[in-house]
């Protein structure tokens, strides 16, 4: 991937956990509430270009709201890809893409990108490009600590 002046990119947290597993997490969108800070509410039926509607909340202020975007990319245990696409009465534009990578059978790689794109893009990177990163970072951290919390309590359930 390109780097770009438009392009918010968060932390790379290693998972203690399988790629599927973190995958698993990733698409069980009815379980967002439990874990994921930013967007707490997520549906989709996961088909592309299905309509994927969220509810964000701010890191800083707390304030929600609705986003409305489009799936464009699922490829399991790799890459998980939705934008927000301009219409008359809203211009902007963005492109987000959450991959994982297995590093073994065990543990993986999770990091997610924001791509703003459009004619408004500059302006949103310098009014919003901080805050999403800051969300997004926690998002890993978030992700991170629900695939390790349930990669224990499998493993438990095994021993």
């Amino acid at each position: 991937m390109t780097k770009s002046a438009n392009l918010v990119t968060s932390i790379t947290v290693e998972i203690n956990a399988p790629a599927s597993l973190v995958w698993e997490v990733l698409t069980d969108l009815d379980n967002y509430k439990h874990w994921n800070s930013f967007c707490f509410s997520a549906r989709c039926g996961m088909q592309i270009n299905d309509l994927v509607e969220m509810l964000t909340r701010h890191p800083d202020t707390g304030e929600t709201w609705p986003v409305n975007e489009y799936l464009v990319a699922c490829e399991p245990e790799l890459l998980l890809s939705w934008e927000q696409r301009p219409v008359p009465e809203n211009k902007d534009a963005a492109r987000r893409d959450q991959y994982v990578e297995a590093l073994d059978a065990n543990r993986c790689t999770y990091f997610t990108t924001d791509q703003f794109l459009g004619i408004n893009a500059d302006t949103i990177m310098a009014e919003h490009g901080a805050w999403v990163k800051k969300a997004f970072d926690q998002v890993a951290r978030d992700l991170k600590k629900r695939a390790e919390a349930l990669q224990a309590e499998r493993s438990a359930m095994h021993a």
